[in-house]
C-alpha cells in the first residue's frame, strides 16, 4: 500500500503566511497550489480610488491572467486600469470581445461603451459616471430611422422588443421608455407612422 504523505503547512514549504511585499498601496500575498488570492487593498488606496470614482465595485469577477498573477502593478481594484486593459486586449491583441469581457468581469454592451467614453475623453472617460439626474438619451438619426421602420412594418411591437433590435444591431442598450419618446418625438414631428405607439 502507497503511504500517503501528510502536506506540511505553508510555512513548513518556505511560503511566507504573511505579506510577502507592499507595492502602491496593495499587499500581495504567496500563491498555494497555483490559486491566486486576491490581493488585500489598502484603506489609503480604497480612498483615492473612491474618489477618483475608479474604485471597482467587483474587483472579484476579474480573471483575467494579468490581474491573477503576482504583479502588483495589475491591480483589480483600480476600474481604470482594468476597463483599459481589456480594450487594449482586444485592440492590440485581437482577442474576441465576448470573451474579453467576460474574462475582464464585464458584459458585451458594457466593453463598448468603454470603448466610446475612451474613445471620447481617454482614461478619464474608464471613471465611473458622476451621480446626478440622468440626461435624455439622444438617438442618431440612423437609429431612429431603424425605430421608426420597425414600428411601421410591426405595428404591434413593443417597445422592449425595439430596445433589444438595437441591442443586437446597433451594440446600444437604451430603455424603452426613451424609445417610447422617441417615437412619440417624431409622431408630433409630423413623421408618417402606422399603428399605435408602442407598448412597454
Amino acid at each position: 500500500m502507497r503511504r500517503v504523505q501528510a502536506r506540511r503547512p505553508l510555512s513548513q514549504r518556505g511560503v511566507d503566511t504573511a505579506a510577502s511585499r507592499r507595492h502602491n498601496g496593495v499587499s500581495i500575498y504567496p500563491v498555494d497550489r497555483g490559486v491566486p488570492l486576491m490581493p488585500k487593498l489598502s484603506d489609503d488606496k480604497r480612498q483615492a480610488l473612491r474618489a477618483q470614482r475608479a474604485l471597482h465595485p467587483h474587483p472579484e469577477r476579474v480573471s483575467d491572467e494579468l490581474f491573477q498573477g503576482t504583479n502588483p502593478f495589475f491591480d483589480p481594484h483600480d476600474l481604470v486600469q482594468v476597463k483599459y486593459e481589456m480594450l487594449r486586449r482586444v485592440e492590440q491583441n485581437q482577442r474576441p470581445v465576448v470573451e474579453t469581457a467576460r474574462a475582464f468581469g464585464f458584459s458585451r454592451p458594457i466593453f463598448y461603451q468603454a470603448r466610446g467614453a475612451f474613445e471620447a475623453a481617454g482614461l478619464p472617460g474608464l471613471q465611473r459616471q458622476q451621480p446626478g439626474p440622468r440626461r435624455r438619451h439622444k438617438l442618431k438619426p440612423e437609429v431612429l430611422e431603424f425605430l421608426q421602420q420597425a414600428w411601421a412594418e410591426h405595428p404591434g411591437v413593443g417597445a422592449r422588443q425595439l430596445a433589444r433590435e438595437l441591442q443586437k444591431r446597433f451594440d446600444l442598450q437604451v430603455h424603452p421608455r426613451s424609445i417610447e419618446r422617441a417615437l412619440r418625438g417624431r409622431a408630433k414631428g409630423g413623421h408618417s407612422r402606422t399603428g399605435p405607439m408602442p407598448r412597454p
